[in-house]
């Protein structure tokens, strides 16, 4: 079984799709529903978005805007990269809440908000997506566990 840790920077949301999310102090996961007050709540395969402060950087020095929300994930994480995280991987969070890695990257519609504003989206090849299986507070500063039996790859998800 694999396990490696990270740390939950910033937690992000915003009550429109297709928009950068802004930075709170924490957010509240609801059980197979998303981010309480998050407009992707209730979506099934995408309820949370993660996306690994490393994708983000692999921008720097492009002039483009990097800070936690921007490409609209909810979770920005360090310590973890999008290759730890595959279909079926278990995300623990400090304060109880689990997640369900449930998609990897997504399409993303042409001319979408993000790409236009910042001039580039990092989510349809380094996004991870998960659906929420245990609801719980999650705060920036927080720990989180990435667990996955070998199998975990052959899972398909709920797309």
């Amino acid at each position: 079984m694999m396990r490696k840790t990270g740390k939950v920077t910033d937690v992000c949301v915003s009550s429109k799709k297709g928009v950068s999310k802004t930075p709170v102090g924490a957010i509240r996961l609801l059980e197979d529903v998303g981010v309480e007050g998050d407009a992707h709540a209730g979506t099934p395969a995408r309820q949370v978005s993660l996306l690994c402060e490393e994708s983000a950087q692999e921008l720097s020095g492009s002039g483009i805007d990097l800070s936690a929300g921007v490409f609209a994930e909810n979770l920005r994480v360090e310590g973890l990269a999008p290759g730890d995280f595959r279909l079926g991987t278990l995300v623990r969070l400090q304060r109880g809440a689990l997640l369900e890695v449930s998609q990897m990257g997504k399409e993303c519609h042409k001319g979408c908000a993000i790409a236009r504003q910042v001039g580039r989206c990092v989510m349809p090849t380094e996004g991870v997506f998960a659906r929420v299986v245990r609801g719980g507070e999650v705060r920036a500063g927080d720990s989180l566990e990435v667990t996955a039996d070998e199998d975990t790859s052959c899972r398909t998800g709920d797309q």
